[in-house]
């Protein structure tokens, strides 16, 4: 359930003959509440006032007594007869007289708190499980809007038509998300779930918007809001373990229908602990939560986010149960110039504490969207809406849905809006930036791309100075149903005059969010010519990299040979995330040597070697042909989904990622010289330890049925590294030469694993927690059949600068004596674009798949 977000809940829709009830809620001095609750008494029926202090609901005629309730003001009843008229209702709150207990000012003596405190954690797992089984609805409604957006980040310019279209005025503010949505929930313990989205609406499209409640339990030791703002989640102020943690002050009580309420004050021990702070209301003898109004800020652990605030007030049912009635979660946003905040307010009604849920009822569908979800009416929204929009939100609602409207209607202006906006071919774009841009067309549309020219230049000691220019040229086609891709791609060396050509076909099936879309997610491909490729094709060494290792260092890491190639493979999605894929390749494969031996730092020249890995081969190898088959099945079990009306989309699992792979070499086929059967097993998982951080790891295992006849290219390689920049974690070894372990042995092993404290220990030391580093630790293992023996051990802190890791590596082989070394890399909370661009693939999609 860690990979839902936040969001909010629905109210009955009442009656045609029914009355609006309306009015706003502010204190003593004017100053307006805002997301006050006004409950119906007697009733499960309950509003919420929107951030203006107004509300309103729908009554049928009769006597009703409304209940107003604020956290920290006396909540106000008034009661109202309806007939047939509207009725305007203001509610004026006075802030709570609390009444403090006499021991309190006795010097010496403990804090009343510490004892209501007790009490509450000892009732703390009744009240967590004390309701097994039920059902509610939730209305939510969020809002996210930017106080300051700057005219550029981060060196690039926001153009003035997609600051329009987000709905930015020229001050830099504006609503840039507003979202309405209804949701059914169905519970059963200990861990079942089950959610029913019946309707969603978002500003200025027909998207689904962000439907899913956020459930937030104070009842849990470990409340965990959402990964982003911190993987460890945070500690329950009434948690087991929470007078380790927490101070507590004894604010004074109040009665509430007939219930003495005690206000606590939160306080934490330390700074940078994931640890709230604020107020939590307690009912006296119950020991249950009526109430709290919590925060978390920087000093909290808290990322992303400067503030994250919720308040929650609880209203009873039935049996004496008591369940959330509104939960209000604000927050606030400052970097890099970019000011905004939000609110997400949940609205919970119709409960029922004694459901029945037919057998099967909870399967792996825990989302399921209803077929008309996004197809409500504006007036539907008017009947059920439990929080007024405020006038910035009707605006924001009637201006983005117009121009979505007219996007969509008037397809020829936005085609030559589409084209003014793409403007001309730039030449810096065909040097340096890239060419990406599309053929706007209503019959034939395309996009074209090339690869930015002087980015593709790469020095080596096989081709000297080398340029690799490609193009791709796409396009969908209606009568297979896919989008058509053709690549080409041209290398040419300019020391050994080599040219080397080849071009591609791949199909894929259009893929699409779209709920009113069959699932399918399919490919083919098929490609041939004549091309330069590693010895080991899924490595990691690129051109950018390779040239400045030689040149600075003379160390020519990459190992290339030419091949003339014809290869075809498919691959297929299910909507269970299960993969399959199945390719066949014939290489033609020709030895490539060293042409030059220049580099900038002559005194490193004694380090060059010849082009092949001398690890492993003694002596170039001799022209030769291979006819390989490769396929490959990857599924996670225990997956849960979400169901839209059409197809279903996986959510992951909490159980490891299994894949299987197997390789054959055809021997005589083409004639092909190779033979050989190799197989693996891999097993990857990320667990989310909680408190204890994070946990990584890798491990597969796999060997060679038959190596009667395998040539380097086939070896069994392994991800290495020799630069200071760390490759890639959990899977490769940060301190082996790139073909130290190549084989073609019957069995190896490969375990590569690392535990992200993410602030358990740091938060004790005072700069580190500061600045919020973590410590990182972990290994990485290799055993291969017979007697090859390698192991690398490391700590290091990341989260430098939300960017980077540094890590202290010891690596020990075959018992010689440890060499120790460092890696910088990329870790943390801003991390992962930075690593999908570092370690994406290099290679061209018909080389690796």
């Amino acid at each position: 359930m860690h990979k839902l977000l936040f969001v909010l809940f629905l109210f009955p829709v009442l009656s045609a003959s029914s009355q609006k009830i309306e009015g706003t809620v502010k204190d003593a001095e004017g100053n307006i509440l805002p997301f006050a609750s006004i409950l119906v008494k007697g009733t499960p029926m309950g509003v919420t006032a929107n951030n203006e202090g107004k509300y309103q609901l729908n009554l049928s005629p009769g006597n009703y007594t409304l209940d107003c309730r604020y956290v920290g003001y006396t909540s106000s009843q008034k009661k109202i007869t309806v007939a047939t008229t509207n009725q305007i209702v203001n509610f004026v709150l006075t802030v709570q007289k609390l009444t403090l207990k006499e021991v309190i000012i006795k010097e010496g003596a403990e804090d009343p708190a510490y004892e209501i405190i007790r009490q509450a954690i000892k009732k703390r797992p009744f009240y967590e499980k004390q309701v097994k089984d039920f059902e509610a609805e939730v209305y939510i409604k969020g809002m996210i809007r930017l106080d300051n957006l700057p005219k550029t980040i981060m060196g690039q310019k926001i153009p003035a038509e997609d600051r329009s279209i987000m709905g930015i005025d020229s001050s830099g503010k504006g609503i840039i998300y507003l979202t309405e949505s209804v949701t059914k929930v169905y519970s059963q313990e200990p861990d079942k779930l089950k959610l029913e989205v019946v309707s969603t609406r978002v500003s200025g499209n027909n998207g689904l918007g962000f439907s899913f409640p956020a459930f937030i339990s104070f009842y849990k030791n470990n409340v965990n809001i959402a990964p982003q703002v911190n993987p460890r989640g945070f500690i329950s102020p009434i948690a087991d373990n929470a007078l380790n943690f927490y101070n507590y002050k004894f604010l004074g009580s109040f009665f509430e229908d007939g219930n003495e309420v005690n206000v606590i004050k939160v306080i934490p021990k330390r700074n940078y602990e994931p640890l709230f702070s604020g107020i939590i209301n307690i009912t006296e003898n119950s020991w249950r939560i009526f109430s709290c109004h919590l925060i978390l800020t920087k000093k909290s652990a808290l990322e992303i986010l400067d503030t994250l605030k919720i308040s929650q007030i609880y209203t009873p049912l039935e049996n004496n149960i008591w369940r959330i009635k509104n939960q209000v979660i604000h927050f606030n946003f400052n970097k890099f110039g970019i000011r905004s905040e939000g609110d997400f307010v949940n609205v919970y009604s119709k409960y029922n504490l004694e459901p029945h849920f037919p057998k099967g009822f909870f399967d792996r569908v825990v989302i399921k969207y209803d077929s008309a979800v996004n197809k409500k009416p504006h007036s539907y929204w008017d009947s059920i809406r439990p929080v007024p929009l405020e006038p910035q939100e009707i605006k924001d609602y009637k201006t983005k849905d117009s121009a979505f409207a007219a996007r969509n209607d008037s397809t020829k202006q936005n085609l030559d809006s589409l084209r003014k906006k793409q403007g001309p071919l730039k030449i810096v774009q065909v040097f340096w930036t890239g060419v990406n841009r599309t053929h706007y067309s209503y019959y034939n549309p395309y996009k074209i791309s090339f690869a930015p020219v002087l980015k593709t230049l790469q020095y080596n000691t096989v081709e000297g100075l080398a340029i690799n220019p490609s193009l791709v040229l796409s396009k969908y086609s209606k009568a297979l149903n896919s989008n058509v891709s053709f690549i080409a791609d041209v290398r040419y060396g300019f020391n050994n005059r080599h040219i080397n050509p080849w071009a591609g076909l791949v199909f894929k099936n259009k893929e699409t969010f779209d709920p009113d879309k069959k699932f399918k997610r399919q490919s083919f491909f098929v490609a041939g010519g004549k091309r330069v490729s590693q010895f080991f094709k899924e490595s990691d060494i690129d051109g950018l990299g390779n040239s400045i290792s030689t040149l600075l260092y003379g160390r020519n890491m990459m190992k290339i040979y030419e091949n003339y190639f014809a290869k075809t493979g498919f691959t297929k999605e299910w909507e269970s995330g299960a993969k399959f894929l199945l390719e066949g390749e014939y290489e033609d494969r020709l030895p490539l040597d060293n042409t030059t031996d220049y580099i900038w730092g002559k005194s490193w020249s004694y380090r060059l070697t010849p082009n092949y890995p001398v690890e492993i081969l003694s002596s170039q190898f001799q022209r030769y042909q291979a006819v390989v088959v490769h396929a490959s099945f990857s599924f996670q079990p225990g997956q849960q989904y979400i169901q839209f009306p059409k197809y279903k989309m996986s959510l992951g699992s909490d159980y490891p990622t299994f894949t299987i792979g197997y390789s054959k070499g055809f021997k005589n086929i083409l004639g092909s010289d190779v033979d050989f059967d190799k197989w693996s097993v891999n097993v990857v998982d990320d667990v989310n330890l909680k408190l204890a951080g994070a946990l990584n790891y890798n491990f597969t295992i796999g060997g060679f049925l038959n190596n009667r006849s395998v040539f380097a290219q086939d070896y069994k390689h392994f991800y290495g590294n020799l630069t200071v920049l760390a490759d890639q974690y959990v899977r490769s070894f940060q301190n082996a030469s790139y073909y130290q372990f190549s084989n073609a042995s019957p069995f190896y092993a490969e375990l590569h694993f690392e535990h992200h404290s993410n602030g358990l220990l740091s938060n004790k030391i005072p700069l580190l927690k500061k600045w919020n580093w973590n410590f990182v630790e972990g290994a990485n293992a290799l055993y291969v059949n017979p007697g090859t023996k390698y192991a690398e051990t490391f700590i290091g802190l990341e989260n430098i600068f939300k960017i980077l890791r540094i890590d202290l590596v010891v690596d020990y082989e075959n018992g010689y004596r440890p060499v120790y070394t460092y890696r910088i890399g990329f870790g943390g909370l801003l991390a992962a674009p930075f690593n999908y661009q570092r370690f994406k693939k290099t290679e061209k999609i018909v080389d690796v798949w």
